[in-house]
């Protein structure tokens, strides 16, 4: 694969859908883990708002490696990864990456493994690491300018 540029439209675009399913996550009763249960549509809305934004963060490293470097990644824990070795993530960055990697695989595959308190305690707690990434990927894009395609 030959490395072209990173597509302004396409981080843009990924971006702003996890910000959006974040958004979204935030806007659920997170008070209390009783307030959360309280309606099931909101576990519901928690399990699906939180693997889209993983979803489209994997997208957006794999964007930037598939563009940036020429590197076609297919596993979404070897996307961190590979980002790590190419210096776009730090190692505590490329660590947190993997690990929720790992944890929407398992969204997906042992989705009924996941219990209503671990959704809660995701979702009241623990969104700011999504956010750190993001606010990774965006600092090294701002450093590395020539990279990218303002084209549409």
């Amino acid at each position: 694969m030959t490395p072209t540029k990173i597509s302004k439209k396409i981080v843009a675009d990924r971006i702003e859908w996890i910000n959006r399913m974040l958004e979204e996550i935030e806007a659920l009763p997170l008070n209390s883990f009783d307030s959360f249960i309280s309606d099931r549509r909101n576990i519901f809305t928690a399990e699906s708002c939180l693997r889209r934004a993983l979803e489209a963060l994997m997208d957006l490293g794999r964007h930037i490696l598939a563009k940036a470097f020429g590197k076609a990644v297919s596993e979404y824990k070897e996307i961190g990864k590979t980002l790590g070795e190419l210096g776009v993530l730090s190692r505590s960055a490329t660590d947190k990456f993997k690990q929720l990697a790992g944890y929407r695989n398992r969204m997906v595959h042992f989705y009924h493994e996941i219990t209503d308190e671990e959704m809660y305690r995701i979702c009241s707690g623990e969104l700011a690491d999504i956010k750190g990434l993001v606010d990774d990927l965006l600092e090294w894009l701002k450093a590395h300018p020539d990279l990218l395609d303002d084209t549409l």
